[in-house]
């Protein structure tokens, strides 16, 4: 004879046995039918591997995807850009800021205009400093620099300054255009110098950028900037849904011309209803607060027009 103990023990044995059984029949049934799940969950969302198109083009040379290993590196950036969402949203919005500037310099000087994505590879459309001490939206180093025209030193280093910047890098391109007799070969020497292709070409006894073994940063260079042109000239095609509002204006300013010292930049900015944030804003390449200007040199500075941005008060 059962014991009261007894049977609530064999009471509570038998309801966990059921609730377990039904737990169990419950799973077995979501599993059975995983179309339930995928309705809801990622939120339509699916992660793909974007096709590398059949026919590309990087300043009018046709890239030769037929090439296995060619068609790879593509592939690898396409899959790289298309997923590193904050980087290519960020470049896109900046984008619709920068590119009105860089391009009409780019026609002037005869450049192609798929440079410009050469841009937003190096930088981000940002003036960033690299660890080695590359500068300003194209990532120039101070000799190179200098050779090309731009200014630097501790008062103005014009790396900063996108218009001159952008002049000094479609000479550097033409210069090797020029040498080496193609724009992807061009494209490479912008980021491995001038030397280090001809040491590969005499090397390899090879002009052609892909049939050349190089580092693994130049390796994927080209590829880069053609990955990133084929996403911002398609961003629908590769899971961007970015609107007209989303994108940074271009900035309205006005300019004034400096040809003399200023002993302190704050209370010069004072002196157009702005602060010395708002300048250095307009006008990167000013890099400390004051000017000796030795050379006396005439600058043009950018100053914001009245209600493009709004001043916070002290």
């Amino acid at each position: 004879m059962l014991t009261k103990k007894n049977k609530f023990l064999n009471f509570l044995f038998g309801f966990l046995t059921a609730s377990a059984l039904l737990y169990i029949g419950g799973v077995l049934s979501f599993k059975a039918n995983p179309d339930e799940d995928e309705k809801d969950f990622p939120q339509g969302y699916h992660i793909i591997s974007p096709a590398v198109p059949d026919d590309l083009f990087f300043c009018g040379e046709r890239v030769p995807t037929e090439n296995i290993e060619v068609k790879e590196r593509i592939d690898r950036e396409l899959v790289v850009n298309t997923y590193f969402h904050s980087a290519t949203i960020l470049a896109m919005k900046r984008a619709n800021r920068w590119f009105p500037v860089i391009e009409p310099i780019l026609k002037a000087n005869n450049i192609p205009d798929d440079f410009k994505y050469l841009a937003v590879i190096e930088s981000g459309l940002m003036n960033v400093v690299s660890p080695a001490g590359a500068t300003g939206f194209w990532q120039f180093m101070e000799a190179p620099a200098e050779k090309y025209g731009l200014e630097v030193d501790d008062e103005v280093d014009e790396r900063y300054n996108v218009e001159k910047s952008t002049e000094a890098a479609c000479k550097y391109l033409q210069d090797a255009y020029n040498q080496f007799g193609s724009w992807t070969m061009a494209g490479a020497a912008f980021n491995m110098g001038f030397n280090g292709v001809q040491n590969q070409i005499d090397r390899q006894k090879s002009k052609n950028y892909y049939n050349l073994v190089l580092n693994d940063e130049t390796s994927r260079y080209i590829a880069r900037i053609i990955a990133t042109e084929e996403i911002f000239l398609h961003p629908n095609r590769y899971g961007y849904d970015i609107k007209p509002e989303d994108l940074y204006p271009p900035l309205k300013y006005y300019t004034v011309e400096l040809s003399s010292p200023v002993s302190d930049f704050a209370d010069y900015a004072a002196n157009y209803g702005i602060n010395y944030k708002t300048l250095k804003y307009f006008n990167p390449w000013l890099r400390d607060n004051n000017l000796t200007n030795k050379n006396k040199k005439t600058y043009i500075l950018k100053m914001p027009e009245k209600g493009f941005i709004k001043i916070i008060k002290e």
